[in-house]
C-alpha cells in the first residue's frame, strides 16, 4: 500500500458510532440496560441449573454452558464500549486490543460448536430415543464441552497470531466498536493475504461444519417428526426443538452476514448495525427464549425463588 507509513503502534481509536451527543447518552442507556439485562439473565440460567437437580440433564448441561459464553462474550466487549461512551479518550492499546480480539473469538467460535452440539442432542433425542442416555452421558458430554472450549481456544489462537504480526499504517483508527478481524485487516498496511486465507480457511472450518451439522440434524428431525401419526406427538416433539432452532437462526444469520464474506465486500456501516445485532440484541432474549419456551426450566425458576 504505497503512499501509506507502517508503523508498530501502540494504540488504536474506536470510533463506535458517529452521533449527536444526545444520541450518544441514550445508546449509552440502553446498550448498558442490555449488557446488566444480559448477564442477570444468563447468571440465574447458570443458577437454577446448578442448584435445580431436575436440570441435570444433557441440553441443561449445554445450555449452562451457552450461558457462560454469552456472559463471556457480551463482557469481552461492551465495558471498554461503556468507557468509551463516559471518555473523550477513545483509545485502545494494542495489546488491549488484542485480548479483546481473543476472547471475542474464542466465545464465538465455541458457540458456533456448542450450539450444533446441541443440535445433534437434540437429533439423538427424537431420532435416536432408545440409544440417547447410551451415548449422551454425563462424562461424554463433558468431553464434547471441553472439545469446543479446546476449539475455540485454538481457531482464536491462531488467528491472532496472524493478526499480531501484522504492521498497521499511521491510520491507526478502527471503524468498528470492538476489535474484531475484517476491521483489523482493512487498517493493515503490510501483505495481508497470508491472514485473510487463514481467517478464511477458519471460517469455513468453524462456522460451515457446525452449520451443517445443524441443518443435517434438524432435516433428520422434521423427517422423524412427521412420521408421528398424532398431531399432538408432532406438536410437542417440534416444541422441544424451537427455542434452540430459534437461537441458531438468529445467532448464525448475522455471523455469517458478518464473517462468511471477503475483505473487499466488507461494508462499515452495515457490518456495525449487524454486529451489535448478535453482540447485544441476539444474547438478551436468548435466556428468556429458553426460558419461556421450556416447562422445566420456568418451574425450576418459580422453585428457586420461591
Amino acid at each position: 500500500m504505497g503512499g501509506r507509513n507502517e508503523t508498530n503502534v501502540m494504540y488504536f481509536i474506536l470510533l463506535r458510532f458517529p452521533t449527536t451527543a444526545e444520541l450518544q447518552l441514550l445508546l449509552f442507556s440502553g446498550l448498558l440496560l442490555a449488557y446488566l439485562l444480559t448477564v442477570l439473565e444468563n447468571f440465574l440460567i447458570i443458577l437454577i441449573i446448578q442448584t435445580n437437580h431436575s436440570l441435570k440433564k444433557t441440553m441443561y448441561f449445554f445450555l449452562g454452558n451457552l450461558s457462560f459464553l454469552e456472559i463471556w462474550c457480551v463482557s469481552a466487549i461492551e465495558p471498554k464500549m461503556f468507557v468509551d461512551f463516559l471518555s473523550q479518550d477513545k483509545h485502545i492499546s494494542f495489546q488491549g486490543c488484542m485480548t479483546q480480539f481473543y476472547f471475542f473469538v474464542t466465545s464465538v467460535c465455541t458457540e458456533y460448536i456448542l450450539l450444533a452440539l446441541m443440535a445433534y442432542g437434540r437429533f439423538l433425542a427424537i431420532c435416536k430415543p432408545f440409544r440417547y442416555s447410551l451415548i449422551m452421558n454425563h462424562q461424554f458430554c463433558a468431553q464434547l464441552t471441553a472439545g469446543c472450549w479446546i476449539c475455540g481456544l485454538i481457531t482464536s489462537s491462531i488467528n491472532l497470531s496472524f493478526i499480531a504480526q501484522l504492521s498497521f499504517c499511521d491510520v491507526d483508527k478502527i471503524n468498528h466498536y470492538f476489535c474484531d478481524i475484517s476491521p483489523l485487516l482493512n487498517i493493515s498496511c503490510s501483505y495481508s493475504s497470508a491472514a485473510e486465507l487463514v481467517d478464511f480457511i477458519l471460517v469455513l472450518i468453524v462456522i460451515m461444519v457446525p452449520l451443517c451439522t445443524v441443518v443435517t440434524s434438524y432435516i433428520c428431525i422434521i423427517f422423524t417428526v412427521l412420521k408421528i401419526p398424532s398431531s399432538q406427538g408432532r406438536q410437542k416433539a417440534f416444541s422441544t426443538c424451537s427455542s434452540h432452532l430459534t437461537v441458531v437462526i438468529l445467532f448464525y444469520s448475522t455471523t455469517l452476514f458478518t464473517y462468511a464474506h471477503p475483505k473487499v465486500m466488507y461494508n462499515y456501516s452495515a457490518n456495525k448495525l449487524v454486529s451489535v445485532l448478535y453482540t447485544v440484541a441476539v444474547p438478551l432474549p436468548s435466556p428468556l427464549i429458553y426460558c419461556l419456551r421450556n416447562k422445566e426450566v420456568r418451574f425450576a425458576l418459580r422453585k428457586t425463588f420461591t
